[in-house]
């Protein structure tokens, strides 16, 4: 799959979500996802990692590793982890 390129998502003024990490990741942070990432775009926050909007790819090579099934494609987070998108992103704001 090809991946957006960070640029364009800037030259808007805002930063699309490519992949998200929901709920399951929080307290296990098993780090397969970190491992696998091709352009270090997931980072450790205290309960759970965070994937930079700015940085991924879209390759999903996170999402096909994980052990809890806590990565989604931001077009296909389930309903009630809808606030977990907003949560990435507010992490990188900081």
């Amino acid at each position: 799959m090809a991946g957006r390129r960070p640029d364009e998502a800037k030259a808007k003024g805002r930063s699309t979500m490519a992949y998200v990490i929901t709920e399951p990741c929080i307290g296990t942070k098993d780090a397969s996802c970190v491992e696998v990432c091709p352009v270090d775009c997931i980072h450790e926050g205290e309960d759970q990692y965070y994937i930079d909007p700015d940085v991924c790819i879209d390759c999903g090579a996170c999402e096909a590793v994980c052990p809890v099934s806590a990565i989604y494609h931001e077009d296909f987070v389930p309903e009630e982890w809808k606030s977990y998108i907003q949560k990435n992103r507010d992490f990188f704001k900081k």
